[in-house]
C-alpha cells in the first residue's frame, strides 16, 4: 500500500517512496490534528523533502478494469462505518413520494429540521474504484444514487469524496419500514476514487455532479445536477450525524441524491455506472446481482 497526491493536472505522486511511514491518508490526518499543519501542507512538505516516484494517473486507469497488474487505485481509505443522509434535494423528494405507498412523509422530512440519516454500509459492505457494486436478486427496481460524501475526524470533517448509494426503489417504495433492507446488503456502496480536503474542495455546496450508466458499451441514462441545490448543507448533516452518537474516525457520510433515473429504468448486472463530481474525480463500478 502506497499514498499517492495529485500535484498537476494526471500526475501523482508516491508520498510513500519519499517518507516509508505514511501509507494512508489516516497518517497525514493524524499528523495534521497534533501539528495544526494542514494536510496538504504536510503532503507538499514530504514531497519536497525528496524525490518521489511519479505514476500518470491515465495508465493506472487503463490497467485498473483488467486487473492486469501494475499500480491500481485502491478505496481511499477504509471507512468504518457509512452513514447517509436522504432526501437532501428537491427532486430526491418528488422522486420518493411518486414511488412511494406512503408519499407524505418525504414531504414532511424534507421541510423538517431533523433530516433522515440512516445507517448505510459497513466497511466489508463498501467497495471502492472499479469493484463491483450490488443490486438485490429480491428487487425489481434498482437505481445508484451518485452523492458527495464527507469524511468526519474527531466529529470535524476533514475531506471529501464520492460516494454511490445503490439502492432498491421497489423495496423502499412497497413501505418505509422496509428501508434497510433497500439500503444495506452486500457491495451496496461505493466511494472513490480520491480523499480531497476541504482546502481542495473550497466550497462543497457547489459542485457540479453528473452520472453516466452504460449497458453493452451504450450510455443508457445520463444525469446531472449541483450540490448548491442540496437543502442542508454538509456541515448541518454532520451535525446531526454526530449528535448523541459516537462515529469512529473516518466514518463517512453520503449527503443525498439529485439524480434519479426515470421510473421506467432499472439496473441490470453487467450496467457500468461512472459518477465525476467537480474537484473530486470520475468514480467508476461494474453491476452485479448479489
Amino acid at each position: 500500500m502506497c499514498l499517492s497526491a495529485e500535484t498537476g493536472e494526471g500526475l501523482l505522486e508516491n508520498l510513500t517512496s519519499v517518507e516509508d511511514d505514511v501509507t494512508d491518508i489516516l497518517d497525514l490526518i493524524k499528523a495534521s490534528s497534533i501539528t495544526g499543519e494542514s494536510i496538504d501542507d504536510l503532503a507538499r512538505r514530504i514531497l519536497d523533502s525528496g524525490d518521489s516516484e511519479q505514476i500518470l494517473l491515465s495508465d493506472i486507469i487503463q490497467e485498473n478494469p483488467d486487473f492486469d497488474g501494475g499500480w491500481t487505485i485502491d478505496r481511499p481509505f477504509d471507512p468504518p462505518e457509512v452513514w447517509a443522509a436522504g432526501v437532501t434535494y428537491k427532486n430526491s423528494e418528488l422522486e420518493r413520494r411518486r414511488e412511494s405507498d406512503t408519499p407524505d412523509i418525504y414531504s414532511k422530512v424534507y421541510n423538517a429540521e431533523r433530516p433522515e440519516i440512516f445507517f448505510k454500509s459497513t466497511s466489508e459492505r463498501c467497495m471502492g474504484p472499479f469493484d463491483n457494486v450490488g443490486i438485490r436478486s429480491d428487487s425489481s427496481w434498482d437505481a445508484p444514487e451518485p452523492e458527495l460524501a464527507f469524511v468526519i475526524y474527531k466529529g470535524e470533517i476533514v475531506g471529501y469524496t464520492i460516494g454511490n448509494d445503490m439502492s432498491s426503489r421497489s423495496i423502499e417504495g412497497e413501505n418505509p419500514l422496509y428501508l434497510p433492507q433497500a439500503k444495506m446488503f452486500d457491495s451496496s456502496c461505493s466511494i472513490g476514487p480520491c480523499f480531497a480536503t476541504p482546502e481542495t474542495i473550497s466550497n462543497p455546496q457547489n459542485l457540479s455532479v453528473d452520472c453516466v450508466i452504460a449497458r453493452n458499451g451504450e450510455e443508457v441514462f445520463s444525469g446531472s445536477t449541483s450540490t448548491s441545490e442540496m437543502a442542508r448543507t454538509c456541515q448541518e448533516i454532520c451535525e446531526w450525524v454526530i449528535k448523541s452518537n459516537f462515529v469512529p474516525d473516518m466514518t463517512t457520510v453520503l449527503t443525498g441524491t439529485s439524480i434519479v433515473p426515470p421510473p421506467d429504468f432499472t439496473l441490470q448486472e453487467g450496467d457500468r455506472v461512472i459518477i465525476s463530481i467537480e474537484n473530486l474525480g470520475v468514480l467508476e463500478n461494474n453491476v452485479i446481482e448479489v
